[in-house]
């Protein structure tokens, strides 16, 4: 898709700290993922990159994909649902970047994350690339670390990391 854009934010221990130590980081980062979607109506998904087998690949599902909910409910994503499926067949998220699965979720310990944004609407590239800028910002005020950004299309339909 045009508008389709990943971002990957690479941080240390340090900059992501532990839930019993200082939730307000973890929590503000949740947040900030809330206002950009809420603010500019393009979801915002953030995995854990460490909890994924990779590669990850953005496909149909094939119905017997492996999927937990946030809140820990299992179930296989609907036969070409569009999702995030990894090596193992687990998916990550779910039509598109609207679910997110608790397998990956950014929690205590997270140390690097995958920040998906996907937008198709006109002016898709603008907006996508934008939020991705406005969310590199709030991440190197709030953590001190840097955002790699790479924006895919159907001509750069690979993010390799590193």
């Amino acid at each position: 898709k045009s508008g389709s854009l990943w971002l990957l934010v690479t941080a240390t221990a340090s900059h992501l700290p532990s839930l019993g130590k200082s939730s307000s980081r973890i929590m503000t980062l949740a947040d900030a993922f809330l206002m950009f979607l809420l603010r500019n109506g393009i979801p915002v998904a953030a995995l854990d990159v460490d909890q994924v087998a990779w590669p990850l690949q953005v496909r149909p599902a094939q119905g017997s994909e492996h999927y937990v909910g946030l809140g820990g409910e299992a179930e296989s994503p609907e036969t070409d649902e569009v999702s995030f499926i990894d090596a193992q067949g687990r998916a990550h998220a779910r039509r598109w970047t609207h679910r997110q699965s608790g397998l990956s979720a950014v929690r205590d310990g997270t140390s690097t994350v995958l920040i998906v944004m996907e937008a198709v609407h006109a002016g898709a590239r603008r907006d996508v690339d934008a939020l991705a800028w406005a969310l590199a910002q709030a991440i190197a005020e709030s953590w001190h670390t840097t955002a790699e950004r790479a924006p895919l299309s159907s001509s750069s339909a690979v993010f390799v990391f590193g």
